[in-house]
């Protein structure tokens, strides 16, 4: 009785090796090698299992890719990962894939309302699952403080990119710096805004001499004019 419950507890921990896959093997190293290249967070890869009733010839060389419709930075949750077979024979199938990405993410620390210049007692940094995080979850402290919710927060809530504003750096009938700059030359000049932005934003400004121009509103308050073609 010992010896064949020996033998089979040896089955046991023999199991894994003999039931190893080598095309999901293909699959998790590509997949892991995306998510390596994209996060830093600790990643987690499930594949397959495959369709029990397919009959694939055997492989001597395999590549994993990703679907087009399928976004690389978006590589999260469910998904198909493509994998073909080169040699010697040739065959194409998807393989399912769960992938779980920890990563930090700011919340809102407390109730915050529309308005707010976020400070870094408004945040707080917590660890998720990529996959049940909304889309452009901001990650870092540095990309909120000093800008301005557009909608109220409820404590807890992660803070997207999307629910902030940039500061204003430029208002309308403020005096401005207009920077012209083409291929080869860059030049100045004075002008009174006609509308106020954000540092991004396209602003406008009229010239002393009544011209109306567009341009790009810097950090420091400046309008730059690319005059290049």
């Amino acid at each position: 009785m010992n010896f064949f419950r020996s033998l089979f507890l040896c089955g046991l921990l023999y199991a894994p090796f003999v039931a190893a896959n080598p095309a999901l093997t293909a699959v998790e190293d590509f997949v892991r090698g995306e998510l390596t290249a994209r996060h830093s967070g600790k990643v987690s890869v499930a594949v397959g299992p495959l369709d029990a009733r397919l009959r694939l010839p055997e492989c001597a060389q395999y590549q994993a890719y990703l679907p087009n419709h399928l976004d690389a930075g978006r590589l999260v949750g469910n998904a198909s990962i493509g994998l073909r077979c080169l040699a010697p024979a040739r065959w194409n199938i998807f393989v399912p894939v769960k992938i779980a990405i920890e990563t930090d993410y700011l919340a809102a620390a407390n109730a915050l309302p529309a308005g707010r210049a976020l400070q870094a007692t408004d945040l707080v940094l917590r660890v998720g699952d990529l996959g049940s995080l909304p889309a452009n979850v901001l990650t870092r402290p540095e990309q909120a403080i000093g800008k301005t919710l557009r909608v109220a927060l409820a404590p807890g809530q992660p803070l997207r990119q999307e629910a902030l504003t940039m500061p204003i750096v430029i208002r309308s009938g403020q005096s401005v710096l207009l920077v012209f700059r083409g291929a080869g030359f860059t030049a100045s000049n004075e002008g009174r805004a006609l509308n106020q932005a954000s540092e991004g934003q396209v602003a406008q400004a009229r010239t002393a001499s009544g011209t109306v121009v567009s341009g790009i509103a810097q950090a420091d308050g400046t309008i730059l004019v690319n005059t290049s073609p």
